[in-house]
């Protein structure tokens, strides 16, 4: 269930993110589940092999190349989900950033405290 929200919070971040933010459009809710569920995938699958690849990038710019790596997931989302269109890196990196921050945001403020 919590997963189930989880994605469910985070496509209506990338709804109104994807609304406020130029560069970037979303096709609908059920495009915006699919980019969420997309994104967890790659980020499950794909992003570690990223790490691995660049470890030694992202040490010597001291974490800053994982924001790379998040553009870099993005604009694969991108070209993966048909309802979803991100137009440049730049756009990317910068969607990246601010859904990583609203995530954080909502689901620190929707925590229980068990």
């Amino acid at each position: 269930m919590k997963l189930l929200i989880r994605i469910l919070v985070t496509s209506l971040l990338v709804m109104l993110i994807a609304y406020f933010m130029n560069g970037v459009s979303v096709n609908g809710f059920k495009a915006a589940i699919i980019v969420s569920v997309v994104l967890g995938l790659l980020n499950i699958f794909v992003k570690p092999v990223l790490v691995l690849f660049t470890l030694p990038v992202t040490v010597i710019t001291l974490g800053l190349f994982l924001l790379v790596i998040n553009a870099v997931i993005i604009l694969l989302c991108d070209n993966l989900v048909s309802g979803f269109n991100v137009d440049s890196f730049w756009t990317a990196l910068l969607f990246s950033v601010v859904l990583s921050i609203s995530e954080s945001v909502v689901f620190k403020l929707t925590e229980s405290k068990e």
